[in-house]
């Protein structure tokens, strides 16, 4: 009784404090107030779940390790899939929506909804995954949770969709921000990925929302837990013909990328239909071989990437198999070029078998790697010499460009944790040239690929979004009079004087099966002859319509049919079996009330 009283006082508090908000600001004050709280809140979520996962590794893992001479190293990252797995079956009933494709899917198909149980649920899992040695990111992660942070706080029933759509993206934005006490890149992602067409007002609350974020971060994180590179070497513009080609390199190596993970995700996803629990132990034992053969696989694996920059090579070999060959430079050369293709498959193995994290923070890995590994060739096989800090930091950029889509994400992520903008010639180039080659690959990133070709997210094609928002089914006309193919031509009159349209579907009788259809124009010549009343039928004047539409087909589907064609009417079928037509004038004057919707949400 206690609880519900209690429960009671704070909900009208609450709603007292929403009512005297609203009577005293406007829409735009209440955004901005909003978004501060959102950032604020996001800031402190992505501070615990960095805090979360630093401390599993320090206090549970290396700890661990160190006691029992470095064996039990291994099968951490299995215990944390387990866990994870074990977590979501009990505590979230087998649910758990993950990575930013669920919250594309929510801002398209939910009205940027996202449950209550995503600003936590991702900590959690995400936190055990990545911090018993999981090789995946943390990004993805903090991303649906600052979105869900959001979205709830834009439940208030003074915000409209796009009201809590733009504190979705602020969430996005402050926990991105935080992560890498980076403002600017936490803003462009969500302008690149989550938001497919934003106003400069709207642009706003996602800088508060960011800069709220980054004062959590400085606050609450200790600057170890912070991604940073220090005292790289100035720009040199003799070397732009090795920064397009290390563009071109990302590129190459963000379609494999692609590739590889769609690949292992579909063969878990088979394996892991009825047998979860075997799909799991598979992963983690995989994923555990993996990091005993590469250990800088291990976990999101930041702290390699600063070694490589700084080119402490050595750190790389630490409790590895390799310690007595390092001073080979070709082993060592062909070790990081071998590391950065595999993170990819334990990344893929870690989210596919169970584990939770995003492809964030792998994308700048491998870009880390594929950066060094180019500048070391180049510098072994010629006579030039290439700083191989900058290149490594740069290619980081490249990758995270061609895998996420974010090219300018990429440029000033980099830009912001290398303290500075003396990149930002090579770190553009880079990104540039790797986005522009994998977009001629697929128009899509591998994680929106299947959603947005099967119309379940928003794309920055406007029109293409609302189109995809309506269906056939509410579209479907059904006042037209059937006619079989018997029906002769004096009926066919009759029904033409009781009927306002100008077409006329001929069906089977018992089937109901479209077979043709009769036009108002058609028919002149014969309906004012009266000696043909009764020797002509439906069957003798039909004709085949020029395109039918079945009704699971999309809209974008139907207007080609339209423009192929040029009808303003199409018939709508479903196996063959005749529901109505569907005319191009009402599809208009919906697509215009969506388009006023769109802009007043």
């Amino acid at each position: 009784m206690a609880k519900k009283q209690e429960h009671s006082s704070f909900t009208y508090y609450q709603r007292f404090i929403l009512v005297w908000l609203q009577r005293h600001l406007n829409r735009n004050q209440l955004l901005l107030v909003f978004s501060v709280l959102v950032g604020f809140s996001a800031g402190i979520a992505a501070a615990v779940l960095k805090t979360l996962v630093h401390y599993i590794r320090q206090e549970l893992v290396t700890n661990r390790s160190i006691a029992f001479q470095n064996q039990i190293f291994l099968i951490f990252p299995l215990v944390g899939i387990l866990f994870t797995l074990l977590v979501v079956k009990i505590f979230l009933k087998g649910k758990l929506e993950r990575g930013v494709a669920s919250v594309l899917v929510a801002i398209s198909q939910r009205s940027s909804r996202l449950r209550r149980t995503q600003m936590f649920s991702n900590i959690i899992t995400s936190g055990i995954t990545v911090g018993f040695g999981g090789s995946a990111g943390l990004e993805s992660p903090i991303v649906v949770t600052g979105a869900a942070i959001g979205s709830n706080y834009g439940k208030a029933s003074f915000f409209s969709y796009k009201d809590r759509t733009v504190l979705l993206a602020c969430g996005a934005s402050a926990g991105i921000a935080a992560v890498f006490n980076a403002p600017v890149a936490g803003l462009l992602f969500s302008l690149e990925v989550l938001l497919t067409e934003v106003a400069i007002s709207s642009a706003i609350p996602l800088i508060m929302a960011s800069v709220a974020g980054v004062l959590c971060s400085k606050i609450i994180m200790r600057e170890e837990v912070l991604f940073n590179f220090r005292a790289l070497q100035p720009f040199d513009y003799h070397n732009v013909f090795f920064y397009i080609m290390l563009g071109l390199l990302c590129g190459l190596v963000s379609i494999y990328y692609a590739q590889v993970t769609l690949k292992v995700e579909r063969t878990f996803h088979r394996l892991g239909q009825e047998h979860k629990w075997a799909t799991a132990i598979l992963g983690g034992l995989i994923l555990g071989l993996l990091v005993f053969i590469f250990p800088p696989l291990f976990g999101e694996g930041y702290e390699s990437i600063k070694n490589l920059s700084q080119g402490n090579v050595g750190a790389l070999f630490q409790q590895s198999l390799y310690e007595q060959v390092q001073h080979n430079e070709w082993f060592v050369l062909l070790f990081i070029g071998a590391i950065g293709l595999v993170k990819v498959v334990a990344t893929s193995v870690t989210l596919s078998s169970g584990g939770n994290g995003g492809n964030f923070a792998p994308s700048l890995f491998v870009g880390g790697y594929v950066g060094f590994f180019f500048s070391r060739l180049v510098n072994m096989v010629s006579s030039y010499r290439l700083p191989e800090d900058n290149f490594t930091v740069v290619g980081m950029a490249g990758i995270l460009a061609g895998v996420m889509y974010a090219p300018l994400t990429g440029v000033f992520l980099i830009a912001e944790i290398t303290q500075g903008y003396d990149l930002i010639v090579p770190l553009m180039l880079v990104a540039a040239s790797s986005y522009t080659l994998v977009r001629r690959y697929d128009l899509f990133s591998m994680d929106t690929r299947e959603l947005a070709r099967k119309g379940q997210i928003h794309t920055h094609d406007r029109d293409l979004n609302i189109l995809r928002s309506l269906s056939v089914a509410e579209l479907v006309e059904k006042n037209f009079q059937v006619l079989y193919p018997a029906t002769p031509l004096r009926q066919i009159v009759e029904a033409i004087e009781a009927s306002q349209r100008n077409l006329f579907p001929v069906v089977e009788k018992e089937t109901n099966q479209l077979l043709g259809i009769l036009v108002l124009d058609d028919l002149k010549e014969v309906m004012f002859k009266p000696d043909l009343y009764d020797t002509l039928s439906a069957q003798n004047l039909m004709k085949a319509p020029p395109q039918q539409v079945e009704l699971t087909e999309t809209m974008p589907q139907v207007m080609r049919k339209f423009d192929l064609t040029g009808a303003w009417n199409l018939p709508v079928v479903e196996n063959g079996v005749y529901l109505g037509f569907i005319s191009k004038s009402s599809i208009f004057m919906k697509y215009r009330r969506f388009l006023k919707l769109f802009s007043e949400k």
